[in-house]
């Protein structure tokens, strides 16, 4: 059974068949239970109607025993197990104190108290060729016991009634509860077909802008509508980024090989017209951007970063040293703080933002590093201009400037701080932008310590 809605309908098929069986034999076994007790308080009150009689001096002989014997048979047995009273055309007994269906000559008892304790016992009586149940009542008094007995034919009747209406209507309503079952879930999964249907011709189609159709009922159905149209918007957005990226990295790598080819072709043709610098200048900038498209391409694989201890502080000072001869000097501060991670993958954030900062700085860059509770916090300040504040998100984009007018030689290809801030994330942490004492931008990089 491969649906869903078989499934469940003979899922709470078996379930209710499996309740009104065990309810059913507890019902018969409840008014089983009554007639039983019925019939031995009918019995009780018959051996007591006998009982009173004996011990008020009645002899054996005069006792006024029930007429219908076949409803109540009656025996009197002595302590000596001899009959000394019986009810008339009784040809069998059971379930009494003697088989005995002869009452032997005797006198009678004498006065007595009828004994307050009744036992009770089942057996077996032939009436005028006929045998049945009963259930027998004893009571003592005055040295005998009276046995009184009242028919169970009345009890396995109306049980095997009740039986037999219940095996005939439980079919019935099996069949009624499978019914409505089905009609109910596939009331219940009609959406889920249609969200199905949907999904399939969007892989048909491969247009991530359709949409599944959403019940307007607050139920698991809706919510799972919800969740695989949000999820085709994350989708849709992802391969429009996907596109944007291919797109935007085309366009930049474009710039410098065309520029190179020419460069290399006029050398080629007039060798003393060759731009060496200009072509080494072009190569490098063609090697960071394929370096930068290549880490982002591994970060967006999902690479985790390495797990080393890196010494923030000694990395800010490594980094800065190599810019000793740059136009814009570098003012470090920085304490002894640790962070976890791939010590490469943090000097290329620090040097990201290292370059940002002189790049638009006008005198002087700081760097700072301390500890804030279990975070080490990395800041790169400038006295440049600043970010306004509307764009300080849009600038971690990848291929953003806002500076549009200048040259892509000086502004670079707009994938740094992108870069920065996918390797923040993935080791565990933030970076953000703001606006530094001196005016220009500072970026915060946090990082949980080490």
């Amino acid at each position: 059974m491969r649906s869903v809605r078989a499934r469940t309908a003979v899922g709470a098929t078996l379930v209710v068949a499996l309740a009104l069986v065990v309810a059913g034999v507890a019902l018969l076994g409840v008014l089983r239970g009554n007639l039983v007790d019925q019939a031995e308080l009918e019995a009780e009150v018959s051996a007591r109607s006998v009982a009173s009689q004996i011990a008020n001096g009645t002899p054996f002989a005069k006792l006024d025993l029930p007429d219908d014997t076949e409803e109540h048979p009656v025996q009197v047995v002595d302590e000596e197990g001899r009959v000394v009273a019986v009810g008339e055309d009784i040809e069998t007994i059971g379930g009494t104190g003697s088989p005995g269906t002869k009452a032997v000559a005797g006198g009678a008892a004498g006065r007595g108290e009828v004994s307050e304790d009744v036992d009770h016992s089942t057996g077996e009586v032939t009436v005028d060729g006929e045998t049945a149940t009963y259930r027998f009542a004893a009571v003592e008094v005055s040295g005998v016991t009276v046995y009184a007995g009242a028919p169970l034919a009345t009890e396995a009747a109306t049980v095997a009634g009740v039986r037999d209406a219940m095996l005939a209507a439980l079919p019935l309503l099996l069949l009624v509860v499978a019914g409505v079952t089905w009609l109910v879930t596939r009331r219940a999964l009609k959406p889920v077909e249609g969200i199905r249907r949907e999904m399939a011709a969007i892989t048909a189609s491969e247009d991530l802008s359709r949409r599944v159709p959403e019940p307007a009922t607050r139920d698991e159905v809706a919510r799972l509508a919800r969740t695989t149209n949000e999820t085709l918007a994350a989708l849709e957005a992802s391969v429009e980024r996907q596109r944007r990226f291919v797109a935007d990295a085309s366009h930049e790598l474009r710039s410098p090989i065309a520029s190179l080819r020419t460069q290399l072709e006029v050398g080629a043709a007039h060798p003393d017209l060759l731009d060496v610098p200009g072509a080494v200048a072009d190569t490098v900038r063609l090697q960071q951007l394929a370096a930068d498209l290549l880490l982002l391409a591994r970060l967006d694989a999902g690479e985790r970063p390495g797990q080393g201890r890196v010494d923030l502080a000694a990395l800010v000072r490594e980094e800065v040293a190599q810019r000793a001869g740059d136009r814009v000097p570098v003012r470090v501060e920085a304490e002894d703080a640790e962070a976890v991670g791939s010590r490469a993958q943090l000097a290329r954030v620090l040097g990201n933002l290292l370059d940002n900062a002189q790049r638009h700085a006008e005198a002087s860059v700081a760097v700072t590093v301390r500890r804030e509770g279990r975070h080490v916090v990395l800041t790169v300040a400038d006295d440049g201009a600043g970010v306004p504040e509307p764009e300080r998100e849009r600038i971690f984009e990848r291929f953003v400037r806002l500076d549009d007018a200048r040259s892509r030689d000086e502004g670079g290809a707009g994938l740094g701080l992108a870069i920065a801030r996918d390797v923040a994330v993935r080791h565990g942490g933030t970076l953000t932008v703001g606006r530094a004492v001196e005016g220009g931008a500072l970026f915060a990089l946090r990082l949980p310590v080490g």
